[in-house]
Protein backbone atom coordinates (compact mmCIF):
# COMPACT_ATOMS: atom_id res chain seq x y z
CA UNK A 1 0.00 0.00 0.00
CA UNK A 2 1.35 3.58 -0.60
CA UNK A 3 2.18 5.85 2.76
CA UNK A 4 -0.87 8.94 2.50
CA UNK A 5 -0.07 11.72 0.63
CA UNK A 6 -1.47 14.12 2.94
CA UNK A 7 1.11 15.94 5.38
CA UNK A 8 -1.37 15.02 8.06
CA UNK A 9 -0.14 13.55 11.32
CA UNK A 10 0.17 9.81 10.88
CA UNK A 11 -2.24 8.05 13.43
CA UNK A 12 -2.69 4.44 14.63
CA UNK A 13 -5.46 3.92 11.59
CA UNK A 14 -2.80 4.87 9.11
CA UNK A 15 -0.36 2.60 10.42
CA UNK A 16 -3.19 -0.27 10.68
CA UNK A 17 -4.03 0.00 6.97
CA UNK A 18 -1.05 0.03 5.57
CA UNK A 19 0.46 -2.99 7.80
CA UNK A 20 -2.85 -4.77 7.19
CA UNK A 21 -3.67 -5.32 10.70
CA UNK A 22 -6.53 -4.38 13.20
CA UNK A 23 -5.53 -1.06 15.53
CA UNK A 24 -5.68 -3.70 18.71
CA UNK A 25 -2.51 -5.11 17.01
CA UNK A 26 -0.83 -2.26 16.01
CA UNK A 27 -1.61 -0.97 19.92
CA UNK A 28 -0.38 -4.36 21.09
CA UNK A 29 3.03 -3.85 19.25
CA UNK A 30 3.42 -0.22 20.74
CA UNK A 31 3.15 -0.98 24.21
CA UNK A 32 4.83 -4.79 23.91
CA UNK A 33 1.36 -6.29 25.30
CA UNK A 34 1.01 -10.35 25.13
CA UNK A 35 -0.77 -11.41 21.99
CA UNK A 36 1.39 -10.25 19.26
CA UNK A 37 3.24 -12.95 16.94
CA UNK A 38 6.35 -12.42 15.96
CA UNK A 39 5.08 -12.05 12.26
CA UNK A 40 2.58 -9.15 13.19
CA UNK A 41 5.08 -7.10 15.27
CA UNK A 42 7.61 -7.33 11.98
CA UNK A 43 4.70 -6.33 9.84
CA UNK A 44 3.62 -3.23 12.15
CA UNK A 45 6.95 -2.11 13.03
CA UNK A 46 7.78 -2.23 9.44
CA UNK A 47 5.28 0.03 9.02
CA UNK A 48 5.53 2.81 11.56
CA UNK A 49 9.26 3.17 9.71
CA UNK A 50 7.76 3.42 6.34
CA UNK A 51 5.18 6.02 7.66
CA UNK A 52 6.96 7.75 9.93
CA UNK A 53 4.89 7.29 12.49
CA UNK A 54 5.69 8.92 15.89
CA UNK A 55 2.86 8.58 18.69
CA UNK A 56 2.48 11.54 21.11
CA UNK A 57 4.14 11.41 24.17
CA UNK A 58 1.53 13.09 26.00
CA UNK A 59 -1.08 10.30 24.85
CA UNK A 60 0.59 7.77 25.71
CA UNK A 61 1.56 9.57 29.09
CA UNK A 62 -2.72 9.68 29.69
CA UNK A 63 -3.01 6.04 28.83
CA UNK A 64 -0.13 4.91 31.69
CA UNK A 65 2.88 5.30 30.19
CA UNK A 66 5.29 7.66 28.41
CA UNK A 67 8.62 4.97 27.81
CA UNK A 68 10.94 8.29 29.44
CA UNK A 69 13.44 7.71 31.48
CA UNK A 70 15.38 10.25 33.80
CA UNK A 71 18.71 9.88 34.10
CA UNK A 72 20.61 11.67 36.73
CA UNK A 73 23.95 12.15 36.64
CA UNK A 74 25.89 14.62 39.68
CA UNK A 75 28.56 15.48 37.33
CA UNK A 76 28.94 15.52 33.85
CA UNK A 77 32.32 16.31 33.47
CA UNK A 78 33.23 12.83 35.52
CA UNK A 79 34.14 10.90 32.60
CA UNK A 80 33.64 7.67 34.44
CA UNK A 81 29.53 8.80 34.61
CA UNK A 82 29.27 8.15 30.87
CA UNK A 83 30.26 4.65 30.84
CA UNK A 84 27.01 4.39 33.25
CA UNK A 85 25.15 6.10 30.19
CA UNK A 86 26.64 3.74 27.49
CA UNK A 87 25.34 0.81 29.89
CA UNK A 88 21.99 2.16 30.06
CA UNK A 89 21.19 3.34 26.72
CA UNK A 90 22.73 -0.19 25.78
CA UNK A 91 20.14 -2.14 27.93
CA UNK A 92 17.07 0.07 26.09
CA UNK A 93 18.45 -0.45 22.82
CA UNK A 94 15.80 -2.66 21.82
CA UNK A 95 13.06 -1.40 23.71
CA UNK A 96 11.00 2.04 23.14
CA UNK A 97 12.46 4.34 26.19
CA UNK A 98 14.17 7.34 25.76
CA UNK A 99 16.34 8.75 27.89
CA UNK A 100 16.24 12.12 29.45
CA UNK A 101 19.65 13.46 31.79
CA UNK A 102 19.47 15.80 33.94
CA UNK A 103 22.46 17.07 36.41
CA UNK A 104 22.28 16.70 40.28
CA UNK A 105 25.63 18.93 40.54
CA UNK A 106 26.27 17.23 43.97
CA UNK A 107 24.02 19.28 45.70
CA UNK A 108 20.65 18.31 47.12
CA UNK A 109 18.90 21.62 45.90
CA UNK A 110 19.76 20.83 42.76
CA UNK A 111 19.43 16.99 42.68
CA UNK A 112 15.44 17.84 43.81
CA UNK A 113 14.57 20.60 40.78
CA UNK A 114 16.14 17.93 38.65
CA UNK A 115 13.99 14.74 40.44
CA UNK A 116 10.73 17.23 40.94
CA UNK A 117 10.87 17.87 37.07
CA UNK A 118 11.23 14.66 36.06
CA UNK A 119 7.96 13.56 38.01
CA UNK A 120 6.25 16.23 37.17
CA UNK A 121 6.36 15.02 33.18
CA UNK A 122 5.50 11.65 34.01
CA UNK A 123 8.62 9.64 33.26
CA UNK A 124 8.10 6.09 33.94
CA UNK A 125 11.39 5.24 36.11
CA UNK A 126 13.99 7.47 37.51
CA UNK A 127 18.11 6.44 37.68
CA UNK A 128 19.95 8.18 40.08
CA UNK A 129 24.19 7.95 39.90
CA UNK A 130 25.72 8.68 43.30
CA UNK A 131 22.67 11.21 44.91
CA UNK A 132 23.54 12.88 48.04
CA UNK A 133 19.96 13.39 48.57
CA UNK A 134 19.07 12.46 51.92
CA UNK A 135 17.83 8.48 52.07
CA UNK A 136 14.13 9.53 53.11
CA UNK A 137 14.12 11.48 49.93
CA UNK A 138 15.28 8.92 48.05
CA UNK A 139 12.04 7.18 49.30
CA UNK A 140 9.85 10.09 48.69
CA UNK A 141 11.09 9.90 45.50
CA UNK A 142 10.54 6.13 44.40
CA UNK A 143 7.33 6.18 46.26
CA UNK A 144 5.79 8.20 43.63
CA UNK A 145 8.01 6.53 40.54
CA UNK A 146 10.01 3.08 40.21
CA UNK A 147 13.75 4.28 40.78
CA UNK A 148 17.02 2.61 40.68
CA UNK A 149 19.73 3.88 42.94
CA UNK A 150 23.34 3.64 41.52
CA UNK A 151 26.31 4.19 44.26
CA UNK A 152 24.97 4.61 47.11
CA UNK A 153 25.57 1.64 49.84
CA UNK A 154 22.91 0.20 51.94
CA UNK A 155 19.54 -1.91 51.87
CA UNK A 156 15.98 -0.37 51.14
CA UNK A 157 12.75 -1.30 50.90
CA UNK A 158 11.63 0.91 48.43
CA UNK A 159 14.57 0.90 45.40
CA UNK A 160 16.99 -1.16 44.31
CA UNK A 161 20.59 -0.70 44.10
CA UNK A 162 23.18 -1.32 42.39
CA UNK A 163 26.67 -0.92 43.61
CA UNK A 164 30.77 -1.69 43.30
CA UNK A 165 32.47 -3.51 46.23
CA UNK A 166 33.74 -0.36 47.08
CA UNK A 167 35.96 -1.76 49.74
CA UNK A 168 37.17 -4.92 47.46
CA UNK A 169 38.34 -2.03 45.31
CA UNK A 170 40.33 -0.11 47.62
CA UNK A 171 41.86 -3.09 49.12
CA UNK A 172 43.39 -4.50 45.25
CA UNK A 173 44.61 -0.92 45.04
CA UNK A 174 46.60 -0.77 48.76
CA UNK A 175 47.54 -4.34 48.01
CA UNK A 176 49.04 -3.51 44.66
CA UNK A 177 51.01 -0.88 46.15
CA UNK A 178 52.19 -3.04 49.44
CA UNK A 179 53.29 -5.54 46.25
CA UNK A 180 54.97 -3.28 44.60
CA UNK A 181 57.09 -2.04 48.24
CA UNK A 182 55.21 0.57 49.30
CA UNK A 183 54.57 1.30 52.82
CA UNK A 184 53.73 5.32 53.11
CA UNK A 185 50.48 5.13 50.84
CA UNK A 186 48.20 8.10 51.22
CA UNK A 187 44.69 8.24 50.00
CA UNK A 188 42.97 10.81 48.88
CA UNK A 189 38.94 11.07 49.66
CA UNK A 190 35.75 13.00 49.05
CA UNK A 191 35.47 15.30 51.98
CA UNK A 192 31.41 13.86 53.33
CA UNK A 193 29.48 16.42 55.26
CA UNK A 194 26.84 14.63 56.41
CA UNK A 195 26.77 11.85 58.83
CA UNK A 196 23.53 10.29 58.33
CA UNK A 197 24.79 9.32 54.48
CA UNK A 198 28.29 8.83 55.32
CA UNK A 199 28.29 5.26 55.62
CA UNK A 200 26.10 4.84 52.57
CA UNK A 201 28.40 6.45 50.11
CA UNK A 202 31.07 5.50 47.49
CA UNK A 203 34.06 7.73 48.54
CA UNK A 204 33.41 6.46 52.46
CA UNK A 205 33.67 3.07 51.48
CA UNK A 206 36.58 3.51 49.67
CA UNK A 207 38.23 5.45 52.44
CA UNK A 208 37.48 2.64 54.16
CA UNK A 209 38.72 -0.15 52.59
CA UNK A 210 41.46 1.81 52.18
CA UNK A 211 42.07 2.02 56.32
CA UNK A 212 41.42 -1.88 56.57
CA UNK A 213 43.56 -2.69 53.42
CA UNK A 214 46.84 -0.45 55.43
CA UNK A 215 45.63 -2.49 58.77
CA UNK A 216 45.82 -5.67 57.11
CA UNK A 217 49.19 -5.09 55.74
CA UNK A 218 50.69 -3.72 58.69
CA UNK A 219 50.51 -0.74 57.78
CA UNK A 220 48.13 0.72 60.48
CA UNK A 221 50.77 3.61 61.23
CA UNK A 222 51.24 4.93 58.06
CA UNK A 223 47.40 5.63 57.03
CA UNK A 224 47.50 9.16 55.75
CA UNK A 225 44.21 10.58 54.38
CA UNK A 226 43.86 14.11 52.59
CA UNK A 227 40.07 14.81 52.09
CA UNK A 228 39.28 17.29 49.84
CA UNK A 229 36.55 16.52 46.80
CA UNK A 230 36.00 13.81 43.76
CA UNK A 231 37.04 16.71 41.13
CA UNK A 232 40.41 17.39 39.41
CA UNK A 233 40.72 20.30 41.86
CA UNK A 234 40.10 18.44 44.55
CA UNK A 235 43.10 16.10 43.74
CA UNK A 236 45.36 18.97 42.77
CA UNK A 237 44.76 20.42 46.39
CA UNK A 238 45.18 17.44 47.56
CA UNK A 239 48.80 16.48 45.90
CA UNK A 240 50.02 19.83 46.96
CA UNK A 241 49.17 19.01 50.61
CA UNK A 242 51.15 15.78 50.24
CA UNK A 243 53.51 17.47 48.36
CA UNK A 244 54.25 20.29 52.01
CA UNK A 245 54.36 17.03 54.06
CA UNK A 246 57.79 16.51 55.83
CA UNK A 247 57.53 12.74 55.55
CA UNK A 248 56.12 12.68 51.87
CA UNK A 249 54.29 9.30 50.52
CA UNK A 250 55.76 7.20 47.95
CA UNK A 251 52.41 6.41 46.76
CA UNK A 252 49.12 7.87 46.35
CA UNK A 253 45.80 6.15 45.95
CA UNK A 254 43.37 8.50 44.39
CA UNK A 255 39.78 8.06 45.34
CA UNK A 256 38.82 8.47 41.95
CA UNK A 257 40.71 8.64 38.04
CA UNK A 258 39.17 12.25 37.77
CA UNK A 259 40.79 13.02 41.21
CA UNK A 260 44.22 11.22 40.07
CA UNK A 261 44.59 13.84 36.62
CA UNK A 262 45.04 16.44 39.68
CA UNK A 263 47.05 14.66 41.67
CA UNK A 264 49.38 14.08 37.89
CA UNK A 265 48.91 17.68 37.36
CA UNK A 266 50.08 18.76 40.38
CA UNK A 267 53.26 16.51 40.36
CA UNK A 268 54.17 17.66 37.09
CA UNK A 269 53.95 21.62 38.04
CA UNK A 270 56.29 20.64 41.55
CA UNK A 271 59.01 18.53 38.69
CA UNK A 272 58.03 15.25 40.58
CA UNK A 273 58.12 11.88 38.28
CA UNK A 274 55.78 9.26 37.65
CA UNK A 275 56.10 6.97 39.00
CA UNK A 276 60.28 7.09 39.58
CA UNK A 277 59.38 9.49 42.32
CA UNK A 278 55.95 8.90 43.49
CA UNK A 279 53.48 6.26 41.98
CA UNK A 280 49.52 6.84 41.63
CA UNK A 281 47.00 5.00 41.42
CA UNK A 282 43.00 5.62 40.14
CA UNK A 283 39.68 4.21 40.43
CA UNK A 284 36.97 3.90 37.75
CA UNK A 285 39.35 2.52 34.95
CA UNK A 286 38.00 5.88 32.75
CA UNK A 287 38.92 5.95 29.30
CA UNK A 288 41.25 8.24 29.75
CA UNK A 289 43.04 6.54 32.10
CA UNK A 290 44.15 3.97 29.85
CA UNK A 291 45.87 6.84 27.23
CA UNK A 292 49.01 6.46 26.34
CA UNK A 293 50.87 9.31 27.94
CA UNK A 294 48.87 8.97 31.37
CA UNK A 295 48.78 5.10 31.81
CA UNK A 296 46.87 5.13 35.21
CA UNK A 297 46.69 2.23 37.15
CA UNK A 298 43.22 2.16 38.18
CA UNK A 299 40.34 -0.17 39.35
CA UNK A 300 37.41 -1.34 36.75
CA UNK A 301 34.14 -1.15 38.19
CA UNK A 302 32.68 -1.93 35.13
CA UNK A 303 30.55 1.23 34.69
CA UNK A 304 29.11 -0.42 31.54
CA UNK A 305 27.53 -3.25 33.56
CA UNK A 306 26.35 -0.87 36.33
CA UNK A 307 24.37 0.91 34.13
CA UNK A 308 23.21 -2.17 32.08
CA UNK A 309 22.25 -3.45 35.28
CA UNK A 310 20.40 -0.12 36.63
CA UNK A 311 18.42 -0.32 33.54
CA UNK A 312 17.41 -3.88 33.86
CA UNK A 313 16.61 -3.40 37.50
CA UNK A 314 14.14 -0.42 36.51
CA UNK A 315 12.61 -1.87 33.63
CA UNK A 316 11.81 -4.92 36.24
CA UNK A 317 10.42 -2.09 38.71
CA UNK A 318 7.83 -0.27 36.16
CA UNK A 319 6.58 -4.02 35.43
CA UNK A 320 6.17 -4.89 38.60
CA UNK A 321 5.91 -2.31 41.30
CA UNK A 322 5.41 -4.87 44.00
CA UNK A 323 8.18 -6.83 43.71
CA UNK A 324 10.81 -7.12 46.52
CA UNK A 325 13.86 -4.96 45.87
CA UNK A 326 16.96 -5.99 44.58
CA UNK A 327 20.60 -4.95 45.32
CA UNK A 328 23.05 -5.64 43.15
CA UNK A 329 26.78 -5.57 44.01
CA UNK A 330 29.12 -5.66 41.11
CA UNK A 331 32.95 -6.80 42.06
CA UNK A 332 35.78 -4.87 40.56
CA UNK A 333 39.60 -5.42 39.23
CA UNK A 334 42.58 -3.73 39.30
CA UNK A 335 44.11 -2.97 36.18
CA UNK A 336 48.11 -1.74 36.47
CA UNK A 337 49.81 0.50 33.93
CA UNK A 338 52.60 2.39 33.88
CA UNK A 339 51.55 5.27 37.03
CA UNK A 340 53.05 2.57 39.43
CA UNK A 341 56.30 0.95 39.98
CA UNK A 342 58.16 -0.64 42.41
CA UNK A 343 59.67 1.35 45.08
CA UNK A 344 63.74 2.03 43.93
CA UNK A 345 66.13 0.16 46.57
Amino acid sequence: MEPPASRRRITIVDVARHAQVSTTAVSKVLNNAYGASPEMRAKVRRAIDELGYRPLAAARGLRGRTYTIGVMLPDIRNPFFPEILDGVTGRLEDTDYQVFLGPGCNGEKEEARVTDAMIDRRMDGLILVAPVSPRSRLERIASLVPTVVVGRHGHSRSYDTVTDDDVAGASLVVSHLADLGHRRIAHIEHHETDPTRIAEMPNAQRAEGYRRAMRSRGLGEEIDVVSTSYTQEGGFQGARELLARSRRPTAVFAGADIVAMGVLEAFGDAGISVPSDISVAGYDNTTFAAFGPISLTSVDQAGGAIGDNAARLLLERIADRDKPTVQVKLSPALVPRRSTAALPE
